[in-house]
């Protein structure tokens, strides 16, 4: 018996395995995983481990968040401040220091309009990096 979005994640993953022109053998090869496991996760019949839809993510070139949300282990939501944070740290345009002012200055953003967000149980000091501004609440 399959459980709540594992028909969905499989009926996804054959259509990401399908436009990436891979056959099950060849995504199976790439992600580390035997072939009818990666039959039986399409087929909706086994619910894969996080680590797994990492690796198929992987092979299939596309993010585990995504994968992540198909199988209902992460929220939309939570998938979006993810997606906006990784590419914020990923640019390779602003350092390290400017990053993390853009973060803190997102979250306030997202506390702000009543959103939680991944750092809510980290309390950071709000003059962080000696700017003489409090970027943890801006103010109108």
């Amino acid at each position: 018996m399959a459980s709540l979005n594992v028909g969905n994640l499989g009926e996804f993953l054959r259509e990401q395995r399908r436009s990436a022109q891979l056959s099950l053998r060849q995504l199976a090869d790439a992600a580390g995983v035997s072939n009818p496991y990666l039959s039986q996760i399409e087929r909706g019949l086994r619910k894969p481990s996080a680590e797994i839809l990492q690796q198929l993510a992987k092979a299939l070139r596309i993010s585990a968040e995504t994968l992540y949300v198909q199988a209902g282990i992460l929220d939309e939501r939570d998938r979006e401040e993810t997606e906006v944070r990784s590419v914020i740290l990923a640019d390779p345009s602003i350092n390290e220091r400017q990053k993390q002012v853009l973060l803190q200055i997102y979250e306030s953003f997202r506390k702000e309009n009543g959103l939680q967000t991944a750092s809510d149980d980290i309390s950071a000091p709000s003059d962080t990096f000696g700017t003489g501004a409090d970027v943890a609440t801006p103010s109108n």
